[in-house]
This record gives C-alpha cells, sequence and structure tokens, in this order.
C-alpha cells in the first residue's frame, strides 16, 4: 500500500525552514534541489535570476514519518497562503497505484498537474480534491 507525507510550501522560506527543523530533529536532507536546477519546460517561463537558489524540492526523515518542501514562486505554483500551504504527499508502491489512486482521488476535483514522467525519474502528479484538500502522487522509477 502507499505511503502518505505531509508537503509544505513557502513563500520563499524553505531553506531557512528545513535547517530549523534539521537543527529540531536532526538528520540530513534526503534531498535538496534548487529552481536553477530546473531545466527549460515547454510552456513553463524560465526561471527569475532571483529565484535559481529557492527550494524546488527537499525531503528529510523525521522517525517514521517525511517531511517535504517547496518554494513556491510566481509562474511554478499557486500562491502560497497559509492554510493551503500544504499537501498529502502518496509514495505509491507501482505506476499502476499511482495512476489508480490519482485517478480515483482527484475525480470531482481539478488537476494541476497531471500525472506523468518527470526529469527527476519520478511519475508524478498533483491535484486539489472535490473537498479542497492538496494532494501529490508520486512513484520513484526504479534506478538501474
Amino acid at each position: 500500500m502507499a505511503t502518505l507525507h505531509i508537503y509544505l510550501n513557502f513563500p520563499g522560506t524553505c531553506g531557512d525552514a528545513f535547517n530549523f527543523y534539521k537543527s529540531v530533529f536532526g538528520g540530513e536532507f534526503g534531498y535538496i534541489g534548487r529552481f536553477g536546477e530546473v531545466p527549460p519546460m515547454e510552456g513553463q517561463p524560465p526561471v527569475p535570476d532571483e529565484h535559481k537558489n529557492k527550494v524546488m524540492h527537499v525531503s528529510m526523515d523525521v522517525n517514521n514519518m517525511r517531511l517535504l518542501g517547496s518554494d513556491v514562486i510566481e509562474g511554478f505554483g499557486p500562491p502560497t497562503i497559509f492554510g493551503n500551504n500544504f499537501a498529502v504527499s502518496i509514495d505509491a508502491k507501482s505506476k499502476d497505484e499511482a495512476d489508480q489512486l490519482f485517478q480515483a482521488l482527484s475525480a470531482g476535483g481539478q488537476i494541476t498537474m497531471p500525472i506523468q514522467d518527470t526529469f527527476w525519474n519520478a511519475y508524478f502528479g498533483m491535484f486539489t480534491d472535490k473537498f479542497g484538500i492538496n494532494w501529490m502522487v508520486n512513484f520513484d522509477h526504479p534506478v538501474a
């Protein structure tokens, strides 16, 4: 069965927040990527220079859960509004499970990123369900 995680969005302070959480909980970041590392994508504006060092994605294990986060910059997601600046993130065990969960949970909601293969070697999509809850569905492709 899939695993659920909490995904936090920040208005440019994700790096500071996660360094603070790391100082409290200990451990290391499993991954940290910056917007400046994002390759050009069709239909997406280039990342402005002032946002290139902002956090695109960070992960950190805390006991038996994974805390995930990102800065939300203009043109790469809805504005951060405290109260809806989180999402439930699902790590599916297979691509089929990811498709099933994405289709079922997004029914009647609004898809913000169709589920698809990504440049970070994952099958990933995002949506807001019919109750207003933000979700992310992820399946990491096996590394050869």
